[in-house]
């Protein structure tokens, strides 16, 4: 892909991100409040049975987006977008495998995205606490819902930067021929794919 290309892609994804922001009142509520996902500490890592014995491992990393959030109104918002190219198994050659058209196929699409749709919260009146994101997720030019479990999510005023900064940890299971990543699945590598979502976002 030509470097015009993919930045035509790239402006592509990442301009909702801005329009997220005007429609943000509609959404999640007018005194919800805008963070914006640090890519150091954000990512997307996943584990599959490579036949029968070991997991294979991996992740996504450099990834960017928005969060609203108003816990105060049981409410949120996230939009996150991960970039194929930064696959990392920790093996250069299995690296480009995986990038390849048999998996990930980052030639022809280079980002994947997840837009949340409904966010659930504990009953707690005071101190609500995130136990569950709905979203839809985009992935190898197919999108379809997905349900990442938190297992935890906390907000902060961090010293360093003088802000306020929410993240958590997130968990799913899906089948990945569902996106249209079949290779191997008749060979005993089975088809579920786990995710871990790590992310984190500092209040703008």
């Amino acid at each position: 892909m030509s470097q015009l290309v993919f930045d035509k892609v790239v402006l592509r994804y990442y301009k909702p991100l801005g329009t997220l922001l005007l429609l943000a009142g509609c959404t999640v509520g007018s005194h919800a409040a805008t963070y914006k996902i640090e890519p150091d500490h954000s990512n997307v890592r996943f584990a599959i049975d490579h036949f029968k014995t070991s997991a294979t491992t991996g992740g996504f990393y450099n990834v960017t987006g928005i969060l609203l959030y108003d816990p105060s109104a049981k409410t949120g918002d996230i939009s996150l977008i991960i970039p194929i190219k930064s696959l990392n198994t920790g093996n250069k050659i299995f690296n480009l495998k995986l990038m390849g058209p048999d998996f990930f196929n980052m030639e022809q699409y280079p980002l994947a995205r997840f837009e949340s749709t409904k966010w659930h919260f504990t009953s707690d009146k005071d101190n609500p606490k995130v136990t569950r994101v709905d979203g839809k997720l985009t992935l190898n030019g197919q999108t379809h819902p997905i349900s990442l479990l938190a297992t935890k999510f906390n907000c902060y005023l961090s010293s360093p930067i003088n802000r306020t900064v929410c993240g958590g940890n997130f968990t799913a299971t899906i089948d990945r021929t569902q996106w249209n990543i079949k290779k191997y699945v008749l060979f005993g590598m089975t088809k579920n794919l786990t995710l871990n979502i790590q992310v984190e976002a500092a209040k703008q």
